[in-house]
């Protein structure tokens, strides 16, 4: 086989052991598609030229530039196999393959590697066919991939009884599976597919910019030790060739347009063409002269306000012409300078939100614009307001639109003469150029630097006068303007100008014009040549052969060597000789930098460097010399401009002078440069009085230089080598890479077929420290996404082999929705914008941040444990005391002999009813705020004892059964819950379920009901009969519920006897929830922990008979149970109970209640307080005008188990304190599943006057104070407003990058990373708390993160399960202290936080120790060796589009997953992927494996509020979640 290729034997020649083994490797490599054919012949015949004869006339050396001659060739085939021309396409200036081949050989490398394909929704109600699934995953767990990290830096707490509460929208039997989580759903097998993609390896981490430790401290990058080095010498200035002296040269450009207006005034100037490509006028020099006269004298005479003259000299003006009216721009730019004025060209804004239309506004006004001319046609063209007027564009100054046609025009009077002065350093024009960012500038060109300038050009392009030129580009700016408005009145030159409307009808107009008028000049750039390469089989009589020079203002473009190539190939055979093909350099401040000289001229012979792209991207040159795919062929632009001077310096910093095999930016000291930046002067002194310097430090000149933007070097021959420029340029990890190599790539990818070749941009973010390379393109509509999505992880792979770099994000949009450029093409800086505001829109898109982001700080390393004992020592040592807090002594608080009376919750309501039978415990309300169902003291007695006589005589059941109470939240579910108390049954509340959506809050019922071993359910009837309904039927197993009693209809018998229990440790009642984790948890609580907690909140509260309060929460559990059901009946005080579901259809209802009512403490929860922000934010005008008024609240309290929501907590109260509402009144509260009740901030208003001795001395269950207060109410309300016992609560600011390390460190506010915590409230009388560490359970010092545990009368007895785990309510329940105080018996809240001793005192005098909650234990995520807080994330997450409406985070096998409400139109959905990627990876350091887009109420939440992520997480790997879209981040 390699006979054979080689074309002749080698069995005859003797090879060396070394080169037959080189054979066969590169015969593998062919046959494993490693190499191309062409790759391996090249390669062959290298190996073999010293043996065999036939090959020896391939010398090495000559490789790089058969290589170049090859890739014209190649090209011209493929031009001419080409048909047809897309209507869409740009230029090919890109083309190049020899690039080809480099791609198609590295994407070979990765033929076997598939990744994930992302998920998107077809249709909201449609879903995906069976067929879309993926092949479901072996049956064992992805593996863990991540690199560097540590296990589980903490002792991870055992779980509850794994039994996982249903969410919302979930089937029961999905959750059958090991933790919940089928192994064989769609969403895990490409999970796998993820995972399978990160294991391969990558490219080793950078040196990491920093460590992300207690002290953050930032490290250097260290360069790459093996990375090129500059080797030459240091480069002197290149001098230009000397501008020739001129004989009756003209003083300057009006003074040569004057001249051949009056001498010459029928030679030809400016020929205008339509868009068939019909010569429409021809401009003359006399009519260009005269006409530029009647404008000049109209602007300056004829133009006033308030009768003064609107434009004085100096005056800058806008030129606001469209492409296809040259004559009429030259009238208008003669004119002005003609007048003393300064005009401005800019585009025709078409709309209101052109691209970039808001920049060239800012310009407009920085400049000072008043004035703008323009044409008939255009101005009718102009968008218009009702007026009938010239909209003002956004961003734009109050315009004033002045037509130039002939009618408009005067006159000029016979003695008016305008001054035709000799070239001057005074402003002739601005150029704008818009920057890399967006940002608009004005360039000023002065009138000596215009003169300068056509001089230096007639010299270096050989103009001579009656020339003809064509010209294609953009009349208003750079080459079009300097050549076909400026130098060409300078030479009397004709131009024909090529409207753009025109290229794109007919490609060849250009080639034509140059026939039919025997043009010598054209200037073009490569996109029109390309254009014509396409089109040349339909015109076989053109003729080049006039040309004498083609100017390609593009040359720079390293890709331009290409279609420069072909086209040569093409039209040699026409006419176009070689030698005629000139590439120049030129940037809008320096003007014309370099150009290739014409032949008549004597220029040295067109340079090509093939060079290594890897030593690019370090700045160093290196011509290619070995067979490597990653090379750059360009060509050179040329020499220096005539009386020019040209250095070439480092980029960044101070300018010191390149050394030769160097790229540097090129600085040129001319007379023929831009002047400034109009306005300012401080980036104008930076890049037009550049001092470059010798690496000694001494300038090299005294002139200033001027920075072009232009990277490159000075090669053989003195010719000028562009590489790139400083707007395309991107830096990632300390290497450059140029925009639009990257794009060349991406086109060598086959893009035909599915993108639009010309319309794909590319630019670099900056995220986390570094430049990210962000490509976007333009899909074409018949393209289906698997084939998109195929591409562009076949782009992704060329670039990662071709520039060793990773593009961090590519995206596909619709057609035609990129934001376009004046003359096509693609506007970077407004595609950038988008992206970054996300405004993209786009259909596809594919994240990369594994693959790119590199310098993530190390992972955190697992330090030696430090012993419980040495910690203590080191607190002691360091001043720190043990945190550790308490509330109030009960005993001194109260009677013994009381406490002991209330015992027992059914004696308190027996004694109440004897006692004060008639007082009011309860109002229930409706929606309406009318009172629904009330209930006194003898009411609630007789209402139980019915129900504890239904539950012995027909229920039958004994002391110590098991009732679940389904009720809704009212007082059937109070007296119920009495009455199994008084039968001596142990009740647990249950939730109903939802009658429109049984399918997943049935199954939750039926859980508790089975797990809590329940003997009998108590119910309404309206609730029996759905539990035993058909719908329920389909949802449960109805057959085996227990006995089911309704309470609607019950005798009216009395009870024998209320059961008295034999033990206050018996257990009362069973609280049932689940956990935010998803758990089922039932803990038990006994009657003496329940009467504890009662009188705990009695007395942190102030609580007695006469009070009202408010409650707003739901009764099922915890702390809103127990104020619900068990606290008015211990301490005899009034409960307004406002249903949370009531506020769905009245969202005024609880603030109207509590101040119909004037209450003073009311409770809620922190979803009503979300509902009443949203809901009444617009609206509190209207509550005010109904008499709403909340100043009687003293206190509104949140109750929640998780870290107090600063943010909403404080909107909150900036929304009502127009109603009245106290700043210091809304506070929260702290509970767990162990204490209900661990921190209440309340008033305590008595404590303040009175002695403790007085005021808790109880006379029939009233305090003196209780019975003072009623007496005399106003001055309780005067003492109420002096002050409280405690203090308010305090917040501090943390540093989140210490939280991640379990470290507290404080900050001040608005400091960076910065994370608020507010106090939890203060802790309850006879609570005591400690902090103890997570993993070695020893205590804690003062402000140190660790775990919170409680101990206190009303903690929970233990944990209620079916299972009888030991071991965990252990753990749980009963801990010790491993140090210290080991006799304390405590219960483990499963909470981190921390205790911080204040400056503040409470009301004994007593510094006050205040608590933080930062987080649950369970809900944390160990990642990267750290622990992160979910809601952290997920605040940095909703602040990133303001589309998002929620956002829920959860990790799965080390992979941290984002889920996104979307809260918008579904065009949105792929916009949050990049923008929720970034704002992760910026304020956390970590990498999102998958982005999740939802509709809004997916993500489960509980009664209090509380994201369910758990069951998030279940959905998901069950594909139940019916997304928008999943983005798998690479």
């Amino acid at each position: 086989m390699a006979a054979e290729r080689g074309g002749c034997s080698l069995e005859a020649v003797p090879l060396p052991p070394e080169v037959r083994e080189s054979l066969a490797e590169l015969e593998l490599e062919l046959s494993e598609g490693d190499i191309t054919q062409k790759g391996y012949e090249k390669k062959r015949a290298k190996l073999l030229a010293r043996y065999i004869p036939l090959i020896q006339g391939v010398d090495p050396s000559l490789q790089a530039e058969n290589r170049v001659s090859g890739s014209s060739q190649a090209t011209a085939t493929g031009v001419k196999q080409q048909k047809s021309r897309s209507n869409n396409s740009r230029d090919e200036r890109f083309r190049s393959d020899v690039h080809t081949e480099a791609v198609q050989a590295a994407l070979a490398k990765y033929k076997e590697r598939k990744m994930p394909m992302p998920s998107k929704r077809r249709s909201v109600l449609v879903h995906s066919s069976v067929e879309t699934y993926t092949p479901p995953d072996n049956h064992s767990a992805p593996p863990d991939v991540t690199t560097g990290l540590m296990e589980h830096l903490h002792h991870e707490r055992p779980q509850v009884a794994s039994v996982r509460g249903v969410p919302r929208g979930y089937n029961s039997s999905i959750l059958e599976t090991a933790d919940g989580v089928p192994v064989n759903s769609r969403v895990s097998s490409k999970i796998q597919q993820l995972l399978n993609t990160l294991k391969r390896p990558k490219r080793p981490p950078l040196k990491e910019f920093f460590v992300d430790d207690f002290e953050e401290l930032l490290e250097v990058q260290q360069p790459d030790p093996n990375q090129p080095k500059p080797e030459g010498s240091q480069m002197n200035v290149l001098k230009g060739e000397p501008l020739g002296m001129v004989t009756d040269w003209p003083p300057s450009l009006l003074a040569a347009l004057q001249r051949w207006g009056t001498t010459q005034p029928k030679a030809p100037c400016l020929t205008a063409l339509d868009t068939t490509g019909k010569a429409i006028y021809t401009l003359t020099y006399g009519k260009l002269w005269s006409r530029s006269l009647k404008l000049a004298y109209t602007l300056l005479n004829r133009l006033t306000t308030k009768n003064e003259p609107l434009l004085k000299p100096g005056d800058r003006v806008a030129l606001v012409f469209p492409n296809s009216d040259p004559v009429m721009f030259m009238v208008a730019f003669y004119g002005c300078l003609l007048a003393e004025l300064i005009p401005v060209p800019i585009e025709v804004p078409l709309t209101r939100k052109d691209a970039g239309s808001q920049q060239i506004g800012f310009l407009l006004r920085s400049c000072g614009v008043t004035l703008a001319l323009t044409t008939d046609a255009c101005q009718k063209g102009l968008p218009k307001a009702q007026t009938g007027e010239v909209v003002t564009f956004k961003g734009w100054p109050r315009l004033m639109w002045f037509v130039i046609d002939g009618k408009h025009l005067a006159k000029p009077a016979k003695d008016w003469h305008p001054q035709v002065r000799d070239a001057s350093a005074e402003i002739a024009y601005i150029e704008y150029k818009t920057s890399k960012e967006g940002s608009t500038v004005g360039i000023t060109v002065s009138h000596a630097s215009m003169l300068a300038h056509c001089h230096a050009l007639t010299q270096a392009c050989g103009y001579s006068e009656a020339e003809t030129l064509t010209n294609v580009l953009d009349f208003k700016r750079d080459a079009g303007l300097w050549h076909g408005v400026l130098t060409s009145v300078m030479n009397r030159m004709h131009v024909i100008s090529i409207p753009y409307a025109l290229m794109k009808v007919n490609p060849l107009s250009w080639i034509q014009k140059v026939c039919s008028y025997k043009a010598r000049v054209a200037v073009v750039k490569s996109r029109d040549m390309h254009w014509s390469l396409l089109a040349q089989r339909d015109q076989r009589d053109v003729s080049l052969s006039s040309l004498r020079m083609l100017l390609v203002a593009d040359g720079a473009n390293p890709w331009s060597i290409s279609s420069c190539d072909a086209f040569l190939n093409v039209f040699q055979s026409r006419g176009l000789r070689p030698e005629v093909i000139c590439p120049c350099a030129s940037s809008s401040e320096a003007l014309t930098v370099a150009i290739r000289r014409p032949p008549e001229l004597g220029g040295p012979p067109p340079g090509k460097a093939v060079l290594s792209m890897n030593c690019l991207s370090f700045g160093v040159i290196r011509v290619d010399t070995e067979e490597k795919l990653s090379v750059l062929t360009v060509q050179d632009v040329g020499q220096i401009m005539p009386g020019a001077n040209v250095c070439v310096v480092k980029v960044d910093g101070t300018p010191y002078l390149c050394k030769a095999d160097e790229v540097g930016e090129i600085c040129v000291n001319s007379g023929a440069t831009g002047m400034a930046y109009f306005g300012l002067l401080g980036i104008t002194k930076n890049v037009f009085e550049a001092i470059p310097v010798t690496a000694a430090g001494v300038p090299v000149s005294d002139q200033p230089f001027t920075r072009t933007g232009l990277l490159g070097f000075v090669g053989p021959d003195y010719l000028v080598f562009v590489v790139g420029k400083l707007d395309g340029l991107m830096t990632v990890s300390g290497r450059r890479h140029n925009a639009d190599d990257v794009v060349a790539t991406a086109l060598a990818v086959e893009p035909m077929k599915f993108v639009y070749r010309g319309r794909i941009a590319v630019f670099s973010v900056t995220v986390l420290h570094d430049d990210r390379i962000v490509l976007v393109a333009e899909q074409r509509p018949d393209a289906s996404e698997e084939d998109s999505f195929q591409w562009m992880s076949r782009v992704l792979q060329a670039v990662d082999s071709i520039h060793q770099v990773g593009v961090y994000c590519l995206a596909l949009v619709p057609a035609n929705t990129l934001p376009k450029a004046p003359l096509g093409g693609i506007h970077i800086s407004e595609t950038k914008q988008r992206f970054l505001e996300g405004a993209l829109h786009p259909c596809n898109v594919l994240m990369c941040p594994h693959t790119c982001v590199t310098n993530l700080p190390k992972p955190r390393q697992k330090q030696p444990d430090v012993g419980p004992a040495s910690m203590i020592v080191g607190n002691l040592v360091a001043g720190k005391r043990i945190a550790q807090a308490s509330g109030r002594d009960v005993t001194q608080l109260e009677d013994n002999d009381q406490a002991r009376k209330f015992l027992y919750l059914a004696d308190v309501l027996q004694w109440r009813a004897q006692t004060t039978p008639d007082h009011p415990l309860f109002l229930l309300l409706n929606s309406k705020g009318a009172v629904a169902s009330s209930a006194s003291c003898i009411q609630l007695h007789k209402r139980a004892e019915r129900v504890a006589v239904a539950l012995l005589e027909k229920g039958r059941l004994n002391v110590g059964d098991h009732v679940a109470l389904v009720y809704p939240p009212g007082v059937d579910l109070i007296a119920t819950f009495y009455g199994c108390l008084y039968a001596g049954c142990v009740p647990i509340t249950v939730r109903p379920p939802h009658p429109q959506n049984l399918a997943t809050t049935l199954p939750t019922v039926k859980m508790i009901v089975e797990v809590s071993k329940s003997a009998c359910i108590l119910t309404t009837q309206a609730i029996m009969k759905l539990l035993k309904s058909k719908e329920a039927a389909a949802a449960v197993d109805i057959k085996t519920w227990p006995t089911i009693l309704d309470t609607d209809d019950m005798p009216k018998k009395k009870l024998a006897g209320i059961f008295r229990p034999a033990s206050p440790d018996m257990l009362a009642y069973l609280d049932f929830s689940v956990s935010t984790t998803g758990i089922l948890a039932g803990v038990k609580m006994s009657h003496a922990a329940t009467s504890a907690l009662c009188r705990s909140i009695k007395l942190q509260c102030e609580l007695y008979p006469s009070r009202q309060i408010a409650i707003c929460l739901d009764p099922y559990c915890g702390l809103g149970f127990a104020l619900w059901c068990l606290c008015s009946v211990y301490s005899g005080h009034q409960s307004i109970l406002v249903p949370p579901l009531e506020l769905e259809s009245n969202v005024s209802i609880w603030l109207s209640a509590v101040s119909q009512y004037k209450v003073r403490v009311t409770f809620c929860s922190y979803s009503v307080m979300e509902m009443c922000t949203k809901g009444l934010g617009t609206q509190t005008d209207i509550l005010r005008m109904k008499g709403v008024n909340l100043s009687c609240v003293r206190t509104c309290m949140v109750v929640a188990e998780e870290r107090p929501r600063i943010t909403l907590t404080q909107s909150f109260s900036k929304l009502f304190k127009d109603l009245g509402l106290s700043a210091r009144a809304v506070s929260t509260t702290f509970g767990c599943r162990v204490n209900v009740a661990i921190c209440l901030q309340c008033l305590f208003v008595c404590i303040f006057f009175f002695p403790l001795s007085l005021c808790f001395t109880h006379f029939d269950g009233l305090c003196y104070f209780c019975l003072w207060s009623c007496c005399q109410p106003n001055r309780l309300g005067k003492l109420a407003e002096q002050g409280t016992a405690g203090p308010d609560p305090t917040t501090v600011y943390v540093d989140m990058r210490a939280l991640r390390h379990d470290r507290v460190r404080l900050v001040e506010r608005g400091s960076p990373h910065s994370l608020p915590l507010m106090e939890s409230g203060k802790i309850l009388p006879g609570v005591k708390v400690i902090i103890a560490h997570t993993e070695t359970k020893g205590p804690l010092g003062d402000s140190h993160l660790g775990e919170i545990w409680v101990s206190s009368p009303h903690n929970a007895t233990g944990y209620y399960t079916v299972y009888g785990e030991e071991a965990l309510h252990a753990d749980h329940f009963t801990a010790r202290l491993s140090f210290g105080d080991t006799q304390t018996i405590w219960a483990r809240t499963g909470y981190l936080g921390f205790l911080r001793r204040t400056e503040l005192t409470d009301a004994s005098g007593e510094r006050h120790d205040a608590l933080y909650v930062v987080g649950s234990l369970d809900e944390t995520l160990e990642l990267r060796g750290m622990r992160y807080h979910p809601i952290d994330i997920e605040t940095s997450v909703i602040r990133a589009h303001k589309s998002i409406a929620e956002c829920a985070v959860f990790t799965w096998t080390n992979l941290l997953v984002v889920v996104v409400e979307l809260e918008g139109s579904e065009q949105e959905a792929l916009d949050l992927v990049a923008l929720v990627t970034n704002v992760v990876l910026e304020e956390h350091y970590l990498i999102v494996g998958v982005v999740v887009i939802v509709d809004p109420g997916v993500i489960p939440i509980n009664s209090r509020g509380e994201k369910q992520r758990m069951h998030l997480r279940d959905g998901f790997l069950a594909d139940q979640l019916d997304p928008i879209y999943v983005a798998y981040n690479m």
